[in-house]
C-alpha cells in the first residue's frame, strides 16, 4: 500500500494489491497519507505460499481489475475471489499437457 502511495505521489501510475485481510489497513493508511481513492485491487487471504497454480489462477482473476485501475476506471474492490481450492483455469498452461 505504502508503494501505491509513494509512485502516485510522483504521478507515476500504481496499483496496490491488498488482500482481503488487510483491506481495513490499506483504507487506514491511504486516508493517512492523503490518498484515500489510490487504486487498489484487492486479493483473497491469503495469496503467499499457497502454490504457483493458485497464484496463476489470481493472476488471471485480477489482471482486468489491474488495467482498470491503471486506466482510472475503476474503483477499488475485491476482483478475485478464487479459492486456493478450485481447479486451474481452461488456459492454465500448468494444466494437463500444458506447461514445460
Amino acid at each position: 500500500m505504502r508503494d501505491a502511495v509513494n509512485l502516485s505521489r510522483r504521478n507515476i501510475p500504481a496499483v496496490a494489491l491488498v488482500t482481503s485481510e488487510f483491506w481495513a489497513q490499506g483504507d487506514f493508511i491511504a486516508r493517512a497519507a492523503g490518498l484515500p481513492d489510490v487504486p487498489r485491487v484487492q486479493l483473497p487471504h491469503p495469496v503467499a505460499s499457497t502454490g504457483r497454480d493458485n497464484m496463476l489462477r489470481v493472476a488471471l482473476d485480477i489482471r482486468d481489475a489491474i488495467v482498470k485501475a491503471l486506466q482510472g476506471t475503476a474503483p477499488a474492490v475485491g476482483a478475485a475471489t478464487a479459492p486456493a481450492s478450485s481447479g486451474p483455469p481452461a488456459s492454465d498452461p500448468t494444466g494437463p499437457g500444458g506447461g514445460s
